[in-house]
């Protein structure tokens, strides 16, 4: 077990070695079974923590502000139009002062080319750790949640599981590319074969897939791009069909939610990359259906896959404030 933590920003998992990220595991077990046993884990007792929101969030701001409380802290809510950054103030002075207010700052800034160096910027002039709510490049704490629901529904060793991160279509706004990134990145670090598939037009960055193909080649694992989602779905134990918006052409930054203008003509190409019972049939007997949430339901996946028995939405849902709490606990807490 790693326990060099305290202090350190998280934004990035490629910044921690396997050790630590199976820390973070470990963490996550623990206190997920004491939240079970009505266990009181007050680690961070009068603890502070900022949450700056750029864009809307469900999952991922509840599973810090109940996870802080659930470790006896404050988490403060802060939306980004209502602060002085929506009148320009800069990120440096920003972390600067809120660092001095507390413990540590979380931010969610998905633009385009802007979020990732924001978080940077404000992590090189923080004196507190700095967290990665989701930027434009990676979601860190969605990838821990994900890895720690695959490790409760088929096992510690994943060597040779093969999951299959596919392109889906969807209408609801525009999704960035952070969560398929950190996904391909962290899966063949513990051994795994990852298929990403997408039409032609929603690849990730080359340097995402060189990263991902060196992290399997030195873990055992392996990375396969392709575009055809039936080669996906074939045979697969874990199949995450989920939307993400081109890199290239349209990560200008987050639209409203329902906005017309995500839909394009190059995008209504694609309305047959959804996840529906028949092409579940083609993945193992046992596959597991996983979604970040929330689901564009009817465009990226039907109903029945989504409440069927495969699905295990839910589960990957909750993990998120068990993974939560543990990055808050070894990162703010500890020496």
């Amino acid at each position: 077990m790693q326990t060099i933590f305290h202090g350190r920003h998280f934004i990035n998992l490629e910044d921690f070695s396997k050790e630590e990220v199976d820390t973070m595991l470990e963490v996550s077990f623990d206190l997920k079974k004491k939240f079970a046993m009505g266990e009181p884990t007050p680690y961070l007792v009068n603890k502070t923590m900022f949450l700056m929101f750029f864009e809307q969030s469900t999952r991922t701001r509840n599973s810090m502000e109940a996870g802080l409380a659930q470790l006896g802290g404050h988490a403060g809510f802060l939306d980004s139009s209502s602060m002085q950054v929506s009148h320009g103030e800069s990120a440096k002075d920003t972390a600067i002062i809120l660092s001095r207010f507390g413990h540590a700052i979380a931010c969610r800034y998905c633009n385009w080319g802007y979020g990732n160096k924001y978080l940077n910027e404000m992590a090189k002039w923080s004196t507190a750790p700095v967290m990665n709510l989701q930027c434009d490049l990676y979601h860190p704490f969605q990838a821990l949640a994900d890895l720690m629901t695959m490790q409760e529904k088929i096992g510690k060793d994943l060597k040779r599981v093969k999951v299959s991160i596919i392109w889906a279509y969807a209408e609801s706004h525009k999704k960035p590319i952070s969560v398929p990134v950190s996904q391909i990145l962290l899966f063949p670090r513990y051994g795994m074969d990852v298929v990403l598939a997408h039409p032609k037009g929603w690849e990730l960055p080359d340097w995402v897939i060189e990263q991902a193909e060196a992290n399997a080649a030195k873990f055992g694992g392996s990375v396969t791009v392709t575009d055809n989602e039936e080669e996906a779905y074939r045979g697969a134990n874990i199949v995450i069909p989920k939307n993400w918006g081109s890199w290239v052409t349209d990560q200008t930054g987050a639209a409203p939610v329902g906005a017309t203008a995500v839909i394009d003509d190059k995008l209504k190409a694609q309305k047959g990359w959804k996840c529906t019972e028949a092409k579940m049939a083609l993945a193992d007997k046992d596959v597991v259906y996983m979604h970040a949430l929330p689901a564009d339901r009817n465009n990226e996946v039907e109903d029945s896959v989504i409440d069927g028995p495969h699905s295990i939405v839910y589960d990957e849902a909750e993990n998120r404030i068990h993974t939560a709490k543990a990055v808050m606990t070894l990162l703010m807490g500890g020496r």
